[in-house]
C-alpha cells in the first residue's frame, strides 16, 4: 500500500503540480487512512469497500476532525482511487458513492508570459538534450499538453509541414492541437540533430527519447522543468503543469473564446475549463484599473 500511495504522491507532484503545502496535506491524509486500514487488519486496498471508508469517517469524527477536512480526506482518497484504477492497479472505487460537501475549487498557479519566455530560452539549444528538453517545453507550452500526453508523444504524432500534434489524452479521447513555429522550429532541430544523437542508433517510436531509446518518465520530465525554473530565477513553484494553466490562460486573455481553450485542452465538460475564466476576469480588471481614464 505504501508502494501505491508513493505513486499516487509522485503523480500529484508531476502530473497536477501540487504546491509543497498540499502535498504535505495529501501525505498526512494518505498516512492517516493506511493506519486506519492496517489497524483493521487491511493490507490491500483492494479490500476496502463502502462500509469501511464509513467507518473510517467516523473515526475521523470521533478524533475531532470538521466537517470541512474530513471532506478534505474523502477527495484524497477518491483521487488515490481514480488514479489507480487508470493504473490498473485497483479494480473498483470504494469512495465513489460517498458523498462530500461542494468545496470552491482552487485556482492554478500560472506564469506571466515573460516568465514563460525566460523559462524556455534557459535551454542550451546547441547540445541534443538542450534541443530535447526545450523542445518538450515549447510543445507543452504551444498545446497545452498534460505531461503524460507529451512524453507518449510519437514521432507520428507530430506533423511540422502543417504545424499540428495528435495527442491521445484521458479515455482514449484523440484530438488535434496546433503549434507554434517557434515549437516547429526547435523540434524539427531535435528530429534532424539532436534525437539521432540520443538515439544512437537504437530504434525508437517516442518523439522525445531518454536513455536506450525509451520515452521520458513524468519525473525526469518534472526535474527538467524545475532545473530551467532555477535557471531563470523564479520565485514561484513552476512544475510541468503550470506550463498547461498558463497555455489556457494566456489565450484566454489574448481574446480566445472558452469552447477553443476547451477543445485544445481536452476537456470533455466546459465547466472545467471555466476556472481559468476567474484568472482571466482577474487580468481584465487590472488591465481596466490600469488604463481607464474613469478606473
Amino acid at each position: 500500500m505504501d508502494e501505491l500511495t508513493q505513486n499516487y504522491l509522485d503523480y500529484l507532484i508531476i502530473e497536477k503540480g501540487l504546491s509543497d503545502n498540499s502535498l504535505v496535506s495529501y501525505s498526512s491524509d494518505l498516512a492517516k487512512f493506511i493506519t486506519f486500514l492496517e489497524k483493521n487488519r487491511i493490507h490491500d486496498l483492494n479490500d476496502v469497500d463502502t462500509t469501511v471508508i464509513l467507518a473510517w469517517l467516523i473515526d475521523l469524527a470521533k478524533k475531532g476532525l470538521s466537517a470541512k477536512s474530513r471532506a478534505r480526506h474523502i477527495i484524497t482518497i477518491r483521487g488515490l482511487y481514480k488514479f489507480l484504477i487508470a493504473e490498473k492497479k485497483i479494480i473498483k472505487s470504494p469512495v465513489k458513492d460517498v458523498d462530500i460537501p461542494k468545496i470552491g475549487l482552487a485556482l492554478p498557479k500560472i506564469m506571466s508570459i515573460q516568465e514563460v519566455e525566460d523559462l524556455l530560452d534557459a535551454p542550451d539549444i546547441r547540445k541534443p538534450k538542450g534541443m530535447r528538453n526545450s523542445a518538450m517545453m515549447e510543445i507543452m507550452y504551444g498545446a497545452g499538453l498534460r505531461v503524460s500526453e507529451l512524453i507518449s508523444l510519437r514521432l507520428q504524432d507530430i506533423n511540422l509541414d502543417s504545424n499540428f500534434v495528435r495527442v491521445m489524452g484521458k479515455g482514449s479521447k484523440e484530438r488535434i492541437v496546433p503549434i507554434g513555429s517557434k515549437a516547429r522550429t526547435i523540434t524539427l532541430k531535435w528530429i534532424k540533430e539532436g534525437r539521432p544523437f540520443q538515439l544512437k542508433k537504437i530504434s525508437s517510436a517516442y518523439l522525445f527519447v531518454a536513455r536506450a531509446g525509451k520515452p521520458m518518465t513524468r519525473q525526469s520530465f518534472w526535474k527538467i522543468i524545475k532545473k530551467y525554473g532555477l535557471a531563470a530565477n523564479m520565485s514561484k513553484n513552476i512544475t510541468p503543469h503550470t506550463l498547461r494553466h498558463s497555455f489556457a490562460t494566456h489565450l484566454l486573455e489574448g481574446g480566445a473564446d472558452l469552447r477553443s481553450v476547451q477543445t485544445m485542452l481536452g476537456h470533455s465538460d466546459i465547466s472545467t475549463t471555466q476556472i481559468y475564466t476567474h484568472i482571466s476576469k482577474d487580468y481584465l480588471i487590472k488591465m481596466h484599473q490600469k488604463y481607464h481614464p474613469r478606473s
